[in-house]
């Protein structure tokens, strides 16, 4: 049984502890929550401007520990080196949008019969963050700094197995000059510090990043506050790869491997056109015996390992043994690694073609013809990304229109832009994160009527 007083952070490429972190629980929640409120009544005064430079120093601080970050993030997570600056890069990155989004929070002017009516928005108060393990660093930062440079404060509670990036940003965020007590991170078990953020009154809001089941747990404790929430859970995405695309670019493993297959956008239902079944099958059978997958440290790994001993077991669980697949190879020795994997006999309807695995497993499904496309597609209780691959533009915006997804792509496997939305339909989740309107998520739009008309005599 874990210790309910502290964290031990495994190497998950080694199964070696890199570190032990103090698990904070309830009583530390609350002090932070006190804390955190005096902070942000002094940071909600600030001129906007001032806010934004502020935010922007800390930007340029992460900017000058990209490669500390990066190396961190391969210690904790085990992902591999060239995925961990981008995610360092995309914190800083998102930093330097949202400081620009603080100068520009603008409210309107409305006409009104008898006067004139404007609108402010307002920040929340106290957001609480709950981020977790597959992406620590910017899925944190898309809750967190979007928050701040909106005028709140947080307090932000990482996974359990992936506290290290999220302390080192509070740390930089005190060196950059951010108020003390604006920006603070708890690490600590979910069932103690995450519930305990979530239920503590003096939250306004919660950002949860995770599973569907714990997703819909935290909507219920809010809902008892009337507290907003924002979701990003599950996905299952679509690949579709009809006959007249370029096949090859669109099946290129990485759309699912990625991160080990550990993300919520991966392309895991490959949908490819019945003409072209046998081309694609040949092309990924290839394809999967060539990625390198080893030590996440060395620039050329390709694939990482799972983060745990549990999530190998929980991944396995959907591939039994003697089924159909293409597979690839992974390193002897210690390590949480799992073989990148494409399941080629299963049908539609099975658990391995409809339900999250979160590990480098695909299902290769045929489909007829678009309308076949579209419901297998959405034959899922998910809805956060996928890919449409044609080069016929009138069906892929048809296409498009019909897949209930929040994010797609056409021609490519890209989901995540700091400067687009992001979120999902159906059980991938509630609200959208990034974008031009990440600040407004994180306010409260107060009205204002004023009269131009004299008092009455």
């Amino acid at each position: 049984m874990s210790d309910p007083h502290e964290l031990k952070v495994l190497n998950p490429a080694t199964e070696q502890v890199v570190a032990t972190v103090p698990a904070a629980g309830a009583a530390d929640v609350d002090a932070a929550v006190v804390r955190a409120t005096r902070a942000q009544t002094a940071w909600a005064a600030l001129p906007p401007a001032d806010r934004a430079r502020q935010l922007r120093r800390f930007a340029d601080t992460v900017d000058a520990h990209v490669e500390e970050l990066a190396l961190l993030e391969v210690r904790e997570a085990g992902h591999t080196l060239g995925n961990a600056r981008w995610e360092a890069g995309n914190a800083r990155d998102l930093l330097l949008y949202a400081a620009g989004g603080a100068e520009r929070l603008l409210g309107r002017q409305i006409p009104a019969p008898g006067g004139w009516d404007i609108t402010f928005h307002e920040p929340l108060g106290v957001v609480g963050v709950i981020a977790p393990w597959n992406f620590p660093m910017p899925i944190a930062a898309w809750g967190s700094f979007p928050a701040l440079a909106a005028g709140n404060a947080v307090v932000l509670k990482p996974a359990e197995t992936t506290p290290l990036t999220a302390l080192r940003l509070a740390e930089l965020a005190l060196e950059a000059g951010l108020p003390e007590h604006l920006f603070q991170v708890l690490p600590g078990h979910g069932h103690i510090a995450g519930r305990a953020l979530v239920d503590h009154p003096g939250v306004a809001k919660i950002v949860f990043t995770g599973s569907t089941r714990t997703g819909r747990e935290v909507m219920e404790r809010c809902a008892r506050q009337i507290k907003p929430v924002t979701l990003e859970l599950g996905g299952k995405s679509p690949n579709i790869v009809f006959a007249d695309a370029d096949v090859e670019a669109a099946l290129d493993p990485f759309s699912f491997l990625d991160n080990s297959g550990q993300d919520c956008c991966a392309r895991t239902r490959i949908l490819v056109q019945e003409t072209v079944y046998e081309q694609a099958r040949e092309f990924l059978a290839g394809a999967l015996a060539a990625v390198v997958v080893g030590d996440p440290a060395d620039e050329k790994t390709q694939m990482g390992p799972l983060i745990s001993r549990a999530q190998v077991e929980r991944v396995r669980s959907y591939v039994p043994e003697g089924a159909p697949a293409l597979r690839g190879g992974v390193p002897d020795g210690p390590g949480f690694w799992f073989p990148p994997t494409v399941l080629t006999g299963e049908r539609p309807d099975s658990a391995a073609a409809r339900e999250e695995i979160f590990g480098p497993v695909a299902v290769l499904l045929p489909f007829t013809d678009e309308q076949d496309a579209v419901r297998l597609a959405d034959d899922t209780p998910y809805g956060l990304s996928g890919s449409v691959w044609t080069r016929d533009l009138g069906r892929a915006l048809r296409v498009s229109q019909a897949v209930r997804v929040g994010n797609l792509s056409v021609n490519s496997h890209s989901s995540v832009r700091y400067w687009t939305p992001f979120g999902g339909f159906k059980q991938s989740g509630l609200g959208r994160e990034l974008g031009p309107d990440a600040l407004t998520a994180f306010t409260e739009t107060k009205n204002v009527f004023i009269s131009t008309e004299g008092p009455a005599q």
